[in-house]
């Protein structure tokens, strides 16, 4: 009967010291747990990381009002070419282009060209059929090479398609508090910097075609406004993702600034 008794009172022991431990490791597991939620982004970590989003988000602005312009490149005859009150100019971009008819008393008299395009005159704009019929345009005599319009308007479809993947990046690590959505948002950003010049390049290199194509009437040609707003654009984005990935780094520049505490023992 003794013998029984204490090898109950030695199970209940072993019982209790196994609970204790249990229920010591499951508090253990929630401390860690309520410590790894508690480590988020203090509010001048959240602060950089806005003003980052906002230098992005102007070179977003400025792809976008460049892309959906159609004043990427100016054509101009000679102002004198048609022997009329009138002469004729084009510009284009990605999607459209016009043919404008401008009064040569309007233009200044120091340029030989007809233009600018901002000269008020009768214009005739029509979208290009590289989507859909797969068509070259004819713009005084010259054809324009399909393949790289198409190019360098696809490059730019991508790059706006990267810009709304690193948005999403950014706003999820706004939301969330952690850094962790800065590194795949500073890739979106730099990728899609890098597609808006090369849309540019290819771009340049379709109006160098156009020009080649035919001979039969001088063109004086320049790159308008949009073409700056998109390569300013690009540049900005490219600085944007990596003020990102300064920004992931698990010891930022910054923090070199900040006072450090001394933890004693």
């Amino acid at each position: 009967m003794w013998s029984n008794f204490f090898v109950q009172q030695e199970e209940d022991g072993r019982m209790g010291v196994a609970g204790a431990g249990q229920a010591g490791g499951l508090a253990g597991m929630k401390g860690f747990r309520g410590q790894r939620r508690t480590n988020k982004m203090s509010d001048s970590q959240e602060g950089k990381i806005k003003l980052a989003f906002f230098v992005a988000i102007v070179g977003v602005t400025l792809t976008v009002l460049g892309m959906g312009t159609e004043f990427w490149v100016e054509l101009a005859q000679p102002k004198h070419f048609s022997g009329n009150q009138t002469c004729q100019m084009a510009h284009y971009g990605l999607w459209k282009g016009c043919v404008r008819t401008l009064w040569v008393a309007d233009i200044d008299p120091e340029r030989m060209s007809c233009g600018p395009a901002e000269l008020p005159g009768e214009s005739n704009c029509t979208y290009f059929k590289f989507f859909t019929s797969g068509e070259n345009a004819v713009i005084f005599k010259k054809t324009t090479n399909r393949n790289l319009n198409l190019a360098a308007a696809v490059l730019a479809l991508l790059s706006l398609t990267m810009m709304v993947m690193g948005s999403i990046c950014i706003a999820m690590s706004l939301s969330k508090g952690v850094v962790f959505f800065l590194k795949p948002a500073s890739f979106c950003f730099i990728l899609s910097g890098v597609l808006v010049l090369l849309s540019v390049l290819i771009f340049h290199q379709s109006v160098l075609a156009l020009l080649s194509s035919d001979h039969s009437i001088p063109l004086h040609h320049e790159l308008s406004w949009s073409v700056a707003c998109v390569g300013s654009a690009g540049a900005i984005l490219i600085f944007g993702g990596f003020l990102f990935i300064i920004l992931a780094l698990p010891f930022s520049p910054w923090q070199k600034c900040l006072p450090h505490k001394n933890n004693t023992t």
